[in-house]
């Protein structure tokens, strides 16, 4: 019997293992959040900043925020589904990938043109009068 490994196999079993002894001392990890997320609850931009029938990427914590209509708010992984590359902009109603060509629509981020097959995962957000926090 032959077992076949994907890259996205050994990635993530690799980043399994490394994660599972990350902790304080004498607590076990949750798994969240993670080094690189914000604490929840922490400002991510004002309303403002997000173009009505437009958004804006967010590198540093991996998320896209998109205004699809004004005053409607929502956030999805900056992360594209087909091989990891970070979304490079929002125009036109989509969410562009800079490596393949995958866009992905700014209302549901279902993907509207590949390689990609599967929408960009929803991040959870809260909008506090102008105020857009990560949760």
């Amino acid at each position: 019997m032959t077992i076949r490994s994907t890259r996205r196999t050994v990635l993530v079993t690799g980043a399994a293992v490394l994660l599972g002894g990350c902790g304080a001392k004498g607590t076990q990890s949750t798994g969240s959040p993670t080094p690189s997320s914000p604490p929840a609850g922490r400002e991510l931009a004002k309303t403002s900043e997000i173009p009505i029938g437009g958004g804006k990427i967010f590198k540093e914590q991996k998320v896209v925020v998109t205004q699809p209509t004004k005053g409607e708010f929502k956030a999805f992984s900056a992360i594209c589904t087909h091989l990891g590359c970070t979304v490079g902009t929002v125009a036109n109603g989509t969410i562009n990938c800079p490596c393949h060509g995958s866009r992905y629509r700014i209302t549901d981020a279902a993907v509207v043109h590949g390689p990609a097959k599967r929408p960009l995962p929803a991040k959870t957000i809260t909008v506090k009068g102008d105020m857009i926090r990560l949760v």
